[in-house]
């Protein structure tokens, strides 16, 4: 199966969702100077989104920084956003960024720390998602 890599603020709720799932993940830290995961098989990125009202600054700087290095952004297979439903259109923004600029699909997005209803369907979707990907891989 795939790995999960998540970026949590200080607010902590990404990383409340990740550890609901029960499954290994790594965490993108927040302070620059400590060092980044650096996956080398096929993952999945958990991220927050941070914006203004006209969806600027989706993305953390964090995040940008670990999906600048080439070999790692090669094993991204899909992405799943967090975010406030309070700022309409720019909800779970990191997502479709994310998505756009890699070319993953988006496989989910939840509000906040998530609900057990999502962190059921993300755990379901991720098993079905690596069984797919795996059993169609070259």
């Amino acid at each position: 199966m795939g790995g999960i890599v998540y970026f949590s603020s200080r607010s902590g709720n990404t990383a409340r969702f990740v550890t609901r799932l029960g499954r290994m993940a790594s965490r993108i830290p927040i302070p620059p100077e400590e060092p980044m995961p650096a996956p080398r098989t096929p993952f999945v990125l958990i991220t927050p989104t941070y914006s203004d009202g006209l969806g600027r600054g989706a993305i953390h700087r964090q995040v940008i920084r670990f999906l600048n290095d080439p070999d790692t952004r090669h094993h991204l297979r899909g992405v799943i956003a967090s975010g406030n439903r309070n700022f309409g259109a720019t909800f779970a923004l990191a997502g479709d960024v994310v998505a756009q600029k890699c070319c993953v699909p988006v496989l989910y997005r939840f509000e906040l720390a998530g609900t057990e209803t999502d962190i059921v369907r993300v755990s379901e979707g991720l098993d079905r998602f690596w069984k797919t990907h795996f059993s169609t891989a070259i």
